[in-house]
């Protein structure tokens, strides 16, 4: 492994074999922080019954570490641009792994719930320090013209992760007990933070008197949290699991609502915002991140969809239904490096357009499949819904990250992470509000929320497709 690289001037990416190390550092650092969102997810039940708590309760486990995510993405990202992004992902590194060791001490030692929340939100706040600035130091290690392969390599990364937890976590509860699936990221830290210290590029950073002041930090984290919570409580009251009054749950969302345009308002005076209001007036940038939103929110309505109707209604056994859905990742793998060599060359708009109108294609035939279908019929469906957001993902990052400044590189970063989240959380209400409307057992909900997904991938489309019009424009202002 080559020394390490703070004294050493870049510019324009990193040469090799120093970019293979620090890409290592950021793929296993992302695949580890996606992963851990959803990684406890199949070993509730266990919690709950072995720490005699209800399952809303245990349900924090999740919300605590998804909220500290959603809550100090910016904030990080902001940090990266005035004190440089490696300083911020190495520290954030160093959080999460302390907080892993927590959750290790909580879970082995003295199992305790409230404890185990609060250690999985500070493992969350580390997670977000390490999110922040994932792409823009993608952005530094790659030249000008491979960075379309860069982003390729770590959308392909979040995509496969996104959706491996539960199978990883079969794997690791097939032999040990819950807590170990806190003690496997534990390793994977020390392993990222050797690449990272070694090989990561340090970014001349801003003027670091001006970090983002603590109000608007609590503004930020109380916008997010305070709507997170609403719209999840509402999620929950529609799946008739709510323990809250609908009053509360809309009471939490507006009190969000309030906040954030007191603290949009406060943004928009400010020269380095927190919240990314001077790159959301970039036409491209903007749109991107629409497209992303809708684009995330498609994914989370099929995404929990699919195994109700795979169990539920078409008779599948867990193990075949996990193995026919494996094939839409599957198909990511094959898909995002091939789609990474020709970003640059067909706009990114018009790639993200024809993959999400192919999405939602996909989508929209496996609403449409009949009463028994044959393995081989939704296979090839889910193929198509593979190949579309392949097409769609890695040259949406790429015009995110890419259509920002340099100097704002990890606001950009931030702002495609919360649009993820953001997305994500929306497409988990809609289908949960779905299910208490439509029965999810006899796959009435799951086909309905399939065809809402294919609507949302559509929509996508065509924030997708306005980019195409909006880069022509500016290139012929700028002639």
């Amino acid at each position: 492994m080559p020394a390490p690289l703070s004294s050493r001037s870049f510019d324009d990416g990193l040469p090799t074999p120093a970019r293979h190390y620090a890409m290592m550092a950021v793929i296993l650092g992302i695949a580890m922080t996606v992963l851990d969102g959803t990684i406890i997810n199949l070993a509730l039940p266990r919690i709950t019954r072995d720490l005699q708590t209800g399952a809303a309760q245990a349900i924090w486990l999740i919300n605590a570490y998804q909220i500290a995510i959603l809550s100090f993405l910016l904030p990080c990202a902001a940090l990266g641009d005035l004190i440089g992004y490696r300083r911020v992902y190495l520290s954030g590194l160093s959080l999460y792994a302390l907080a892993v060791m927590a959750c290790l001490g909580c879970a082995f030692l003295d199992p305790s719930l409230p404890a185990l929340v609060v250690t999985r939100a500070i493992q969350g706040l580390g997670a977000a320090g390490m999110m922040s600035v994932n792409t823009a130091l993608v952005r530094m290690i790659y030249p000008r013209k491979r960075l379309g392969r860069g982003v390729a390599v770590n959308s392909m990364v979040v995509a496969i992760s996104s959706v491996a937890g539960p199978s990883f976590a079969a794997g690791i509860l097939a032999v040990a007990s819950w807590p170990w699936l806190f003690a496997v990221n534990l390793p994977l830290a020390i392993i990222v933070f050797v690449f990272g210290y070694r090989a990561l590029p340090r970014n001349p950073s801003g003027n670091a008197k001006a970090v983002p002041s603590w109000i608007d930090v609590l503004l930020n984290v109380l916008m997010f949290a305070l709507i997170f919570l609403g719209v999840d409580s509402l999620g929950a009251r529609a799946e008739g699991a709510g323990g809250t009054s609908i009053a509360s749950s809309l009471a939490l969302l507006f009190s969000g609502i309030a906040v954030g345009v007191v603290y949009l308002r406060r943004q928009t005076r400010l020269p380095l915002p927190v919240f990314p209001v001077d790159l959301l007036r970039i036409p491209v940038f903007a749109l991107s991140i629409c497209t992303s939103v809708t684009a995330f929110a498609s994914q989370t309505l099929s995404y929990v969809a699919l195994p109700f109707l795979l169990l539920d209604a078409y008779g599948r056994t867990p193990l075949q239904a996990g193995a026919l859905i494996t094939a839409w990742p599957l198909v990511i793998i094959v898909v995002a490096p091939l789609v990474g060599r020709v970003i640059g060359r067909i706009p990114d708009g018009m790639l993200g357009g024809v993959g999400l109108g192919v999405m939602s294609l996909g989508l929209g035939l496996l609403a449409l499949l009949p009463e028994q279908p044959a393995d081989a019929d939704i296979v090839w469906r889910l193929v198509v819904c593979g190949i579309g957001f392949g097409l769609f993902q890695s040259p949406n990052n790429h015009a995110i990250v890419s259509s920002a400044p340099l100097h704002r590189s990890g606001g950009a970063s931030g702002m495609l992470g919360t649009a993820r989240q953001t997305g994500q959380a929306l497409g988990a209400v809609i289908v949960a509000i779905i299910f208490s409307i439509a029965d999810p057992h006899n796959g009435h909900g799951p086909t309905i929320a399939l065809a809402l997904a294919a609507g949302f991938a559509a929509v996508a489309g065509v924030f997708s497709a306005l980019r195409v019009r909006g880069q022509r424009l500016e290139k012929t202002e700028d002639r």
